[in-house]
């Protein structure tokens, strides 16, 4: 069996059982079907600009930062307008690229954000029944297919100067989210079917001060310990696992930095975390069934300091980890030292994630060009892809087809169905 395909088993056995049946070709959550930015996709598009390969192109009231989910006809995105007055999870159908629905929701309260990250930077998630979006101080919302609004939970203010992003997850019945940064900060889970609070965690080391330097706006990552299902989460100054059923913290391993943007990376051998800012990155050996509480002595592996700003997530294969930073630099490290393998001008300045599809990785940078490259012992960039347009979001592949959301449109790229 393939160091690949051994790590996509490896990542996603757990997370695929716990969201339920996924459909082929469906992109539910962020970061894909396993939540860790690798698709089973085949024969994807790689080649495409503003006028090649577009199947239709729609406009969005707003620009943001989340990334659209697709379920069978349906892609949802989230958007805001009017200044964050209004807050939408916008539906619109595949096939055509016809806005079908737009279930808005109206704040009329103060939430500071920051002008590069608007308003729902949150992306949605779904389960093939509803769907389900974080609007920030707006609360957490659930729809049919249909837009109809099946309930509505107020989780409290959020007051950061750079506002929020991290997006939900599932566990069994709940939607989990990591909520934060800055005064009000804590992990809960929400019964899916009611928008009830089945449990609560604070994070006391994770509260800051409005306009403190200091705050995750990482999603959390679920995954299989053996047997045991954990939530993993990057944090200010540390990485800590949580059991989903009751948010228990079952273990935490200290290193990062104040400021952490990319999700944890979780293999077999590693847990590899960065913080953002330039802050630094480490890595702990993956904890057994069995490990508990402060694991930084036993478990640490490496922290690396003066590193360059991380805002998107990486990709970890085997022992290795391939990320593109926000300068536009790519970069392998070996996950069990932390040494830098090879780095190599790929694109612009980057805050989109990275996605292995077709086994190969697709970025995209501020700019709205995509740079597909490969894994391997140096960098090799395949294409180039330009839209043109502001984006901040990261690609979506569904059934042959990408979607990629800019400031101005959600585009679908590749061959009409």
């Amino acid at each position: 069996m393939s160091q690949m395909r051994t790590t996509l088993i490896f990542l996603c056995t757990f997370v695929l059982a716990s969201t339920g049946f996924a459909r082929a070709g469906d992109w539910p959550t962020w970061r894909g079907p396993a939540g860790n930015g690798v698709s089973d996709e085949k024969e994807t598009p790689t080649s495409w600009s503003a006028a090649e390969n577009i199947v239709w192109k729609s406009p969005l009231p707003g620009g943001g930062n989340s990334t659209p989910i697709v379920w069978g006809d349906s892609v949802f995105v989230t958007c805001a307008s009017k200044q964050g007055a209004i807050r939408s999870v916008i539906c619109f159908a595949r096939s055509t690229g016809k806005q079908q629905w737009s279930a808005d929701t109206e704040f009329g309260g103060v939430e500071p954000t920051h002008a590069d990250n608007p308003y729902c930077a949150s992306s949605p998630i779904t389960d093939g029944k509803a769907v389900y979006a974080w609007l920030g101080s707006a609360g957490v919302v659930a729809y049919d297919f249909s837009g109809k609004l099946l309930w509505k939970t107020d989780l409290g203010p959020f007051k950061h100067i750079w506002g929020n992003a991290t997006s939900p997850v599932f566990y069994k019945d709940t939607l989990i989210l990591k909520c934060g940064p800055g005064t009000n900060c804590f992990l809960v889970a929400l019964n899916k079917e009611t928008g009830k609070p089945t449990w609560k965690r604070e994070l006391p080391d994770a509260v800051g001060k409005v306009e403190e330097f200091k705050g995750s706006w990482s999603s959390p990552v679920l995954c299989r310990i053996g047997e045991t299902p954990e939530l993993i989460a990057a944090l200010p100054g540390y990485v800590a696992a949580f059991d989903p059923e009751t948010g228990e913290e079952l273990w935490r391993c200290r290193g990062l930095g104040a400021l952490s943007y990319a999700d944890p990376l979780v293999g077999k051998e590693a847990i590899v975390a960065m913080s953002g800012y330039g802050g630094p990155a480490m890595a702990m050996r993956t904890p057994k069934p069995a490990d508990r509480g402060d694991l930084t002595e036993s478990h640490r592996l490496w922290v690396v300091t003066n590193n360059p700003q991380r805002i998107g997530s990486g990709i970890m294969i085997g022992n290795r980890v391939y990320i593109l930073n926000e300068p536009g630099i790519a970069e392998c490290l070996d996950a069990l030292t932390g040494k830098t393998i090879w780095k190599g001008r790929a694109a612009g300045s980057t805050w989109g994630s990275t996605i292995l599809a077709d086994g190969k990785f697709f970025t995209t940078d501020q700019s709205g060009e995509t740079t597909v490259w490969s894994p391997g012992d140096d960098l090799k960039i395949l294409t180039h892809n330009p839209l043109n347009e502001k984006v901040r979001a990261t690609p979506v592949f569904s059934d042959g087809q990408v979607f990629i959301r800019t400031y101005q449109n959600l585009y679908c790229i590749g061959k009409p169905k």
